[in-house]
């Protein structure tokens, strides 16, 4: 006997659907026709099943701030300028309100994990981590929630960050952020990425940096992704260090950039593209031929640099679009970087996936296999290559084997009775009448949860 089975799942389109057994919030076998019982059973009726939607870069304390301020100028020194003037009245309570919208969509969207990037610096103090550990034990049933603790506004432009960084980390936030490129120069640049690294070790956490997000490297303070790889080499913290944006990336000579890529790579530093608020501030002085300003995703799965994407804001002065639903994200990315067809489409579903479990470190516990959190996602859609074109519907969002939000919804194409003459083209022949409609359900359209057996 189990607790939950899920009847007929579609998990590879090469293969029939299977059924999924879960025991205490873990996965305990996956395959055909199993002949165990469940006190409760999903009947997926072939449709597409995944593991959770992971977003690797989100900024839960700045969400919703659109409407208070927005920015006017659309750049990024803009957004930054617009949020440091609003978080001076950030509350507590403004923060967590904003938050649990956002966390509350995500979930029905299918998002299992988020590593949230909370500001840390002099004008908000600590609230923002505050308000993330209140959240983060508030929604452990729904939701894994990863706190990072990141100085938007510098370490040593900003006096006294340092120290809350170093408090943030005793309180209880799980990785160390940094914003490299916003201090005042090179040198000091490269001393906050060396702070940082120095604050990892302290506390033997991961790192996770916001780096190079401009539209070319013409300022030096925009091109640290290499030193970042050689500092992560040295440090021997290969496979623990992200880079959030890495735009400039995409304006390098081929011969840079692909030097830039293989040093990467071979220090196990891993890129989140962040398309939404990328291609929004980007290229904002641009007068023709605009560029997208995204991170080359082609050029960094080529190089075997790990590479996830994510939505970064909801709804503020850096991104004043998003639903937190990373599937639609996903098929902004896949148009705006020249991505299509079967195999580019399935490397994007991968990265809100399995890579970007990798990246915030929980692959030994995901996917759809024995021993992995029963963390799962099923889908409108009845074939996986399908997922992002189809912008389907989350039937069902699980998190450790329970189910935590759900969407129902009818769709009925209307069509005129049979009785009904069509229209002859006489023009003497009285007007088609309208009034009666035999309702057709959308063939997708059927009640998928069944009583337990």
């Amino acid at each position: 006997m189990v607790d939950l089975l899920l009847r007929n799942a579609r998990i590879h389109d090469a293969a029939d659907p299977v059924d999924i057994a879960v025991t205490a919030g873990v996965i305990v076998q996956v395959g055909p026709s199993l002949a165990a019982r469940a006190d409760e059973e999903i009947d997926c009726a072939g449709r597409a099943v995944i593991p959770g939607l992971i977003e690797s870069h989100l900024h839960l304390d700045k969400a919703l701030l659109d409407r208070e301020r927005p920015n006017t100028d659309g750049t990024l020194a803009g957004a930054i300028a617009v949020t440091g003037a609003l978080k001076r009245a950030f509350t507590l309570d403004s923060i967590r309100d904003r938050a649990r919208r956002v966390l509350d969509q995500a979930i029905i969207n299918g998002t299992t994990a988020i590593r949230a990037h909370p500001d840390v610096d002099p004008i908000a103090g600590l609230l923002g981590v505050e308000a993330l550990l209140e959240l983060r034990a508030e929604y452990r049933d729904r939701i894994d929630l990863q706190i990072v603790a990141f100085p938007q506004e510098g370490i040593l432009r900003a006096p006294g960050t340092l120290e809350l960084l170093r408090e943030s980390l005793l309180r209880g936030a799980d990785v160390i952020g940094g914003c490299a490129y916003n201090e005042e120069t090179v040198a000091d640049c490269r001393r906050h990425v060396d702070i940082v690294f120095e604050l990892a070790a302290e506390f033997d956490v991961p790192v996770d940096i916001h780096a190079d997000f401009a539209d070319d490297a013409a300022d030096p303070r925009f091109d640290l992704a290499e030193y970042i790889a050689e500092v992560t080499e040295r440090s021997g913290m290969r496979g623990r260090v992200t880079l959030g944006h890495v735009t400039s990336l995409a304006a390098q000579q081929p011969r840079r950039r692909r030097r830039i890529l293989d040093r990467l790579a071979c220090a196990g530093v891993a890129v989140v593209s962040l398309p939404a608020t990328d291609m929004h501030l980007g290229g904002r002085r641009d007068t023709t031929n605009i560029r997208r300003g995204i991170a080359p995703i082609r050029d960094l799965w080529a190089a075997g640099v790990r590479t996830a994407y994510s939505s970064n804001n909801i709804r503020n002065a850096f991104t004043p679009y998003g639903n937190a639903d990373l599937l639609d994200v996903g098929l902004f990315l896949a148009q705006t970087c020249h991505l299509s067809g079967p195999e580019d489409l399935a490397r994007v579903l991968d990265m809100a996936t399995t890579d970007a479990a990798m990246v915030i470190g929980i692959a030994d516990r995901y996917g759809i296999r024995p021993g992995a959190a029963a963390d799962l996602v099923v889908l409108s859609t009845h074939r996986v290559a399908d997922i992002l074109l189809d912008r389907p519907d989350r039937y069902f969002v699980l998190k450790a084997g329970r189910i935590v939000a759900r969407t129902t919804r009818i769709q009925e194409l209307l069509l005129p009775a049979a009785d009904i003459s069509p229209h002859t083209g006489d023009a003497a022949a009285p007007p088609r009448k309208l009034r009666e409609f035999e309702m057709l359900r959308a063939p997708e359209e059927s009640a998928p949860h069944t009583p337990p057996s």
